[in-house]
């Protein structure tokens, strides 16, 4: 089998990356192992791509061993794998985690346990759905794919609050985000949407929040949309309704963030919680914000759909 380790020589921490990069030249010496560092954000989905592509070219017609493509970094490298090497056979991808939330990886078990190198060569792949979303942006017209998890509303702005506060010597992964929440919700806004489902149901309201997720964590180990599986063929919806108040919210908060809020009878006609195939989501008033595996972009309606075990990802052995 052959192995590609994908690495950002300008993230992370300079001494682990340095004793990563020491594992896979230990692992080059009983495997067969390539090292790319990326360039610039969007590079590690062009090489994943344009590799595969050459893969499936060499391959066509005969029957072939997968190859490993594993990336260095967090859930924003995860959705740029999973991009690049949606749609080919026989590719099998995974994450050394690097990142501030690491949340995808989560759904596994620790993040502790993706960091060996050889545990990783030696681990199986499992398959894993995606979620698609069609929009346009700026103009242009968008088909891309979402590995863990979207979001809107309150969280979207939680995310860009932590992009900031991780700055600061004093913050780092889900402390930076738990700062975010409480900054944020000083400020409390909420979105006016439009949501339709797939049965014809149309929510067209104010909304705190909405995740539309794969996997049940974000903000660094969050559990906020707790019945998602990765391989079942749905999407978990989240949506916490207009009008919350700052006092329920702190109140609800530590049961959200174990991923026990679903059981608490509070809950009961502020947030609905659907599990789809298909749905779309439209601002009422302006752009969309919408957060993608811990990414904003700015964009007109959303589609999203599920593809139902896209992609497979490994599992490190051990686990």
């Amino acid at each position: 089998m052959e192995y590609y380790f994908i690495l950002n020589p300008e993230s992370g921490d300079k001494k682990h990356k340095n004793d990563i990069l020491r594992e896979i030249r230990d692992a080059a010496k009983k495997h067969n192992i390539e090292v790319y560092f990326t360039r610039a954000q969007g590079d590690a989905r062009r090489y994943v791509r344009e590799l595969c592509e050459t893969h499936a070219k060499v391959d066509i017609g005969v029957e072939s061993e997968p190859i490993r493509i594993i990336g260095c970094g967090g859930d924003g490298t995860v959705n740029e794998l999973v991009n690049g090497a949606f749609g080919f056979e026989n590719v099998e991808i995974g994450v050394i985690p690097q990142g501030t939330g690491n949340d995808y990886i989560r759904n596994y078990g620790d993040p502790k346990h993706f960091l060996s190198v050889e545990n990783q060569i030696q681990g199986e792949s499992r398959p894993s759905d995606l979620i698609e979303f069609r929009t346009v942006a700026d103009g242009n017209e968008i088909c891309a794919y979402c590995a863990n998890m979207f979001n809107i509303g309150f969280d979207c702005n939680v995310v860009q609050m932590t992009d900031k506060i991780k700055q600061w010597p004093v913050f780092s992964g889900s402390m930076a985000y738990l700062a975010s929440v409480f900054i944020t919700l000083a400020g409390k806004k909420e979105t006016s949407l439009r949501i339709e489902y797939e049965d014809g149901t149309i929510y067209d309201d104010n909304v705190l929040l909405i995740s539309i997720a794969n996997g049940c964590f974000c903000g660094g180990g969050i559990k906020g949309v707790p019945r998602s599986v990765l391989d079942d063929g749905l999407m978990d919806v989240s949506l916490v309704r207009g009008g919350v108040t700052r006092r329920y919210f702190v109140s609800l908060f530590p049961k959200y963030q174990k991923g026990t809020h679903l059981e608490d009878p509070r809950i009961q006609g502020v947030i609905d919680y659907r599990q789809e195939k298909a749905l779309t989501v439209t601002a009422n008033q302006g752009p969309l914000q919408l957060c993608i595996d811990g990414e904003i972009r700015t964009c007109g309606t959303v589609s999203f759909r599920v593809v139902p075990k896209a992609i497979r990802f490994i599992v490190p052995r051990g686990l």
